[in-house]
């Protein structure tokens, strides 16, 4: 066989290859987004939507005037630091204002053009607006928008400014064609989500290689649904299975991306399936709602069409066959080509950090490297905990040294608390404490002074703060004393008692009974420039 010359191999060969190839690209005329642009900006409008009004609920009571990390204080102690180049070192809308009321403003005008974006109103200026809100936003929410999919709703809104029509509005005009290269750069951005998050993985906890990490994530997840108790139920080669599948669809499936047509469509099947899962598994914010917007990258308007109604395809495919130009690599408007083109330009050169942290042992996860986080780094849940511990607040109006003394749980919106309490279905609402205090329970009450801070404000009363509880158990005459106990939480069996979610176990006190009078808590308060009332 190895002595045959070039012209004796079989003539049927090459052609497999290449009709193999031809299959799996499909038809070049196929290829055009119109509805996948659509599909990008209207999941995109929810993503921020939910992203500012779940601020317009909480922002005050977090970072507002009397807030849990005033605002205030926070730039003060920026522009000490940085002088006069405060805004360059932070740009954000707030050097201009800290009120509650400006705030809240900010908060209400990303609602209502989430809004308009979801009803298909869309072109630069309202994108950019977008962007630059929730970025002024995340600068100024210190621990409570430290979170990674805060960066990653930055780095996605900031490349639909360019997708979408310079000044008009109309997401189907004929002359502004969404630019192929965004839709590249959105892969890129699911490529370096989805690898990023399966390397963190290997390199972060051992559990994730002998493939039991399943056995306990749907557990001591930060908040847990109905269907994660469900899920830990199930027996071991279950969870084996899910994380084959999860590596498989973080460190194989990525590469399709880039690959021909019929290749992506599996690959953005594949991913799309993956964070549907994750949804319903879990309550992780708009973290996989937001992820889905680059998956839709994957495919194109043959694949949208078949959602439409029989009657309306053709009128959709006449549109996208008189459209011009087809390939939107140059596009009408000079202006916005030039500026795409300086987009693309601009994104490879910011690529570079990333790329090195994706190839480095040392893999940061969830990292910004520049101030208005263009391209960043990502990753979830590279360590995963093997026990729940939970903080539950306490508060009396009794002798807190009596041994009688009877304690009264506050109940929050959605972490575990009551045993008989069924865990909540949140979607992509964002409850910021609930998140917050999961992780303090994995660290000590003197690296969480925005905890004693908020016990502070419990026993006075604070209605802001009080209306991030679920259940406040002296909504009439606040509790003189407040403490602070950590519990071990484990779901409970089938076998167990029915009406049960969870069994706990108390573990240690976190922090000691303390009341409006105690000196330490004063001096706690003071040292950290908060008000406190005489």
């Amino acid at each position: 066989m190895s002595d045959m010359a070039p012209e004796q191999f079989p003539a049927s060969r090459p052609n497999v290859f290449r009709k193999t190839y031809a299959w799996l690209r499909g038809h070049p005329e196929q290829s055009t987004y119109w509805f996948t642009r659509i599909a990008i900006l209207r999941l995109l409008g929810v993503v921020y939507f939910f992203g500012f009004y779940s601020a317009t609920q909480q922002i005050v009571a977090l970072i507002g005037e009397d807030g849990l990390l005033p605002v205030k204080l926070y730039t003060q102690n920026i522009e000490n630091r940085f002088g006069t180049s405060w805004f360059w070192d932070m740009p954000t809308l707030f050097w201009w204002g800290t009120s509650d009321t400006f705030l809240l403003s900010v908060c209400w005008i990303g609602v209502a053009l989430s809004i308009a974006l979801i009803a298909g109103v869309a072109n630069a200026p309202i994108m950019a607006a977008l962007w630059a809100l929730y970025l002024s936003l995340n600068q100024i929410g210190q621990l409570f928008y430290g979170y990674g999919w805060e960066i990653q709703l930055l780095e996605t809104g900031f490349l639909a400014i360019w997708l979408v029509p310079t000044w008009k509005i109309g997401l189907l005009r004929k002359d502004a064609p969404p630019p192929i290269a965004l839709i590249w750069l959105y892969r890129w951005l699911i490529f370096r989500i989805m690898l990023g998050a399966g390397l963190i993985k290997l390199r972060g906890d051992p559990c994730w290689l002998d493939l039991t990490c399943l056995q306990y994530h749907y557990e001591t997840q930060p908040i847990p649904n109905p269907l994660s108790w469900a899920l830990h139920q199930m027996p071991v080669w279950f969870h084996t299975l899910g994380i084959l599948s999860n590596h498989a669809a973080e460190l194989v499936v990525p590469w399709l991306v880039f690959g021909p047509r019929r290749l992506r469509h599996l690959a953005g099947i594949v991913l799309v399936g993956f964070q549907i899962t994750l949804i319903v598994s879990g309550n992780l914010s708009f973290l996989n709602w937001l992820t889905l917007i680059p998956c839709l990258a994957c495919f194109d308007d043959s694949w949208f069409k078949v959602l439409f109604r029989r009657r309306h395809r053709a009128t959709y495919q006449t549109h996208i066959e008189t459209a011009a130009p087809r390939s939107a690599w140059f596009l009408p408007s000079r202006f916005h080509t030039v500026c795409v083109i300086l987009l693309v330009v601009l994104i490879a050169y910011l690529s570079i950090d990333p790329i090195r942290n994706l190839v480095s042992p040392g893999q940061a996860m969830n990292r910004s490297f520049g101030r208005l986080h263009l391209v960043n780094t990502y990753g979830a849940f590279g360590s995963i905990g093997k026990t729940r511990h939970e903080i539950i607040l306490q508060g009396t109006h009794d002798n807190p040294k009596d041994p009688n003394a009877r304690w009264l749980e506050y109940e929050f919106k959605c972490k575990p608390g009551s045993l008989d309490r069924r865990p909540c279905i949140l979607g992509p609402y964002h409850h910021r404490l609930d998140w917050q205090i999961w992780f303090a329970a994995m660290s000590n009450i003197n690296r969480q002074p925005w905890l004693v801070h908020f016990i502070y404000k419990m026993l006075e009363g604070d209605k802001d703060a009080l209306d991030l509880l679920a259940h406040d158990p002296f909504a009439d005459n606040p509790a003189k004393f407040i403490r602070a106990e950590l519990y071990e939480y484990r779901f409970s069996s089938n076998t167990d008692e029915p009406e049960l979610w969870w069994q706990r176990q108390r573990v240690r006190e976190y922090m000691h009974p303390v009341s409006l009078d105690s000196p330490e808590l004063h001096k706690f308060m003071q040292q950290r420039g908060w008000w406190v009332k005489d």
